[in-house]
């Protein structure tokens, strides 16, 4: 992944470093080759994240740190569901969402409540 693709304060920085911690990263230099013998390739991290890039661009034109799992989140949801009908993941959306409790993270957001401490 060339690290020229995110600017120095962006929220995928983040993101990728996360990512560094928890997993077992391997760097593919794309031209000498396009996966090991081990079967180590970065198409799909490197899918994810350009599909994370535009989200931040496009629809969401900011991702706040605080919530950028959630972010990560449905943008996974987002990929997992890419090929389903738009009116099956409708679907899927509003029974998920209606089945499921009050959020912590998103309840008092568009009032921009401040979070008391735990």
């Amino acid at each position: 992944m060339n690290s020229f693709l995110f600017s120095p304060t962006s929220s995928l920085n983040c993101l990728r470093s996360v990512l560094h911690v928890a997993f077992d990263v391997a760097r593919i230099d794309h031209g000498q080759l396009y996966s090991t013998e081990k079967g180590t390739y970065s198409n799909g991290a490197e899918s994810f994240l350009s599909r994370m890039r535009r989200a931040e661009i496009g629809h969401h034109h900011h991702m706040a740190g605080a919530y950028l799992i959630r972010y990560a989140q449905e943008s996974a949801w987002r990929e997992d569901h890419r090929r389903v009908a738009n009116g099956t993941q409708v679907k899927a959306v509003a029974t998920l969402a209606m089945a499921a409790p009050t959020s912590a993270d998103w309840c008092g957001y568009w009032q921009r409540a401040v979070k008391k401490a735990a």
